[in-house]
Parts: C-alpha cells; structure tokens; sequence
C-alpha cells in the first residue's frame, strides 16, 4: 500500500511539475485562459512548487536539479548589472510610480529623496494641487484623467488624454522637447490584455525623441509588448541594477511597471524604490536628450 501512495505521489509530481513547464514556457498567452495561468506562474512561484513537492521525497535530487535549472534562467532574465553613467545636471531624472490609492506626490518626493525634473503617478490618491502649488511655486502640478498625476519643472502641453472602453488610459503630452505617453492598463482579469495592448499600441504613434511610461499590468516577457521592445530601449534592462520585477510588495515577481526610452535617448541610469507604501516599486531613469 506505502510503495502505490509513494507511486501516485511520483506521478502528481509529474504531472504538476510538466504542467507548470508547459504553461509558461510553451502555452504562455496562446489565448485568454492560458494567459491567465501565465500570467498567474512567474518563475519564482514554480520554482517555489518544485522545491515543495521536494518535501516528502527521499529522492528529491531531480527537483533540486530543475529549481537550479529554472534558478538560473530567471536570474538571466531579469537580474541586471550595469555600471551607471555619470549624471550631469543638464541630463533629465525621470520618476514613474504607482502609487495604489494610497500616495501622493508629497510620498512619492519623500521615496525619492528628492525632486526630479519629471515625475508620474498612476492610481494616485487625490492630491491637493492648490496645495502644492503654494508650496512649490517654481514648479507644475497636473491633474489628469483616473488618478494620474504630472509633476514637471518645466510646463507640459497634454496633447491627447484617451481612455478605453475598459478603463485602459493612455496620456500624451510633451515637455522640454520630450514626447510622453503614460500608460495604465487596466488589471482587470476579465478583460484580454490583447484588447489593451492593441490600444496603447495604436496610440503610441511617435518613437523619436518619446518616452512611454506606466503600468502595463504585463510581465516583460509579454509577446505584446514586441512592438515596444522592437522600437523602444527598456530602461531597467539598458542600465538598471538588480532585479527587473517591480510587483508585488517588494517581492520580485513580475515586471508591470516599465519605462521604455526611444533609441535616439540616452539612458544613463535606472533604478527601483522599493517600499510598503505601494505594491508596486517606484521606477527612476535619467536619460540625455
């Protein structure tokens, strides 16, 4: 009876185990069930699985083996060592949070240790900008559309605000000879990330002289964020230390905050924030125009 439990167990095992493989290397986003359970089976929760169903083995050799395996391809993923440029104080500091609902710009100064010359924030509590208007005079504070604020130190011409169907938001504007758009995809499990990033995508019309930044709710993996990665420079991966994941609660899970540089920028330096205040990381890169 021991030596048929001790078989099954073998076989769940298995079968666990395969599936887990298959869903995020093979299946990925093949459509919109799979891409649930992609999204939903980072690399660092498999290898967690793996080495819990090492557990109760004698022989557990093999799943320390795949952990390794599966260890080292996501360190190759996403772990980055760069050494930073010199920062000069004509180049641009560029900051991009998510703040959930409960920060605002006076948090988001305070983590950063400073005031950069621009500064974003999606899903932001409501600021009082008269507020901070009074307190920085020199400077200028933008309320836009569902919780996204601008801070800049000089002024921004919002070109375009749009908002799909499903609560996506995709902002335009410039300033200091730099094209922005903020984006902030929806997290919403019942809608297909395809139908989102189709939008951002159309709307992201320029990619010279362009900075997009945001909330994709994609991990980096994404095959749709290809046409980012094919025309943009990923700032964390061009010149960030560390690793890339900027979700959940300090933990390094999934890349959904991304700041993507035209090729035509320089990147100098990213870096990430951690704190408690947020679930997800602050992202800062200073780029050379």
């Amino acid at each position: 009876m021991f030596k048929i439990i001790k078989i099954l167990y073998w076989v769940v095992n298995v079968a666990i185990i395969t599936a887990l493989l298959m869903v995020h290397f093979l299946l990925k986003e093949r459509n919109y069930q799979e891409s649930l359970l992609y999204y939903s089976l980072p690399l660092p929760i498999i290898i967690i699985v793996v080495l819990l169903l090492s557990v109760f083995l004698r022989k557990r050799r093999c799943h320390l083996i795949l952990a390794v395996m599966l260890l080292i391809v996501w360190l190759g993923r996403s772990f980055k060592i760069h050494i930073p440029e010199t920062i000069k104080d004509t180049d641009f500091e560029i900051v991009f949070w998510n703040a959930s609902r409960d920060s605002g710009f006076e948090d988001a100064f305070n983590l950063n240790t400073g005031i950069p010359d621009m500064m974003v924030l999606v899903e932001s509590k409501k600021n009082n900008l008269e507020k901070l208007q009074l307190k920085y005079p020199k400077y200028f504070f933008y309320e836009l559309r569902r919780g996204i604020y601008i801070f800049s130190k000089t002024q921004v011409n919002v070109v375009n605000e749009t908002v799909s169907n499903y609560s996506t938001s995709v902002i335009n504007f410039n300033s200091k000879g730099i094209n922005f758009y903020v984006v902030d995809v929806t997290g919403s499990t019942d809608v297909p990330r395809n139908w989102e990033l189709n939008f951002v995508n159309k709307l992201i019309s320029k990619n010279q002289k362009t900075i997009v930044l945001g909330d994709f709710n994609l991990p980096f993996e994404s095959k749709y964020l290809n046409k980012m990665k094919s025309e943009f420079n990923h700032a964390f991966n061009e010149k960030g230390n560390g690793f890339r994941e900027t979700w959940f609660w300090n933990l390094p899970l999934l890349s959904l905050d991304h700041i993507w540089v035209s090729k035509d920028l320089e990147i100098l330096k990213t870096q990430k924030i951690n704190t408690f205040k947020s679930d997800h990381t602050m992202l800062k890169t200073y780029v050379r125009n």
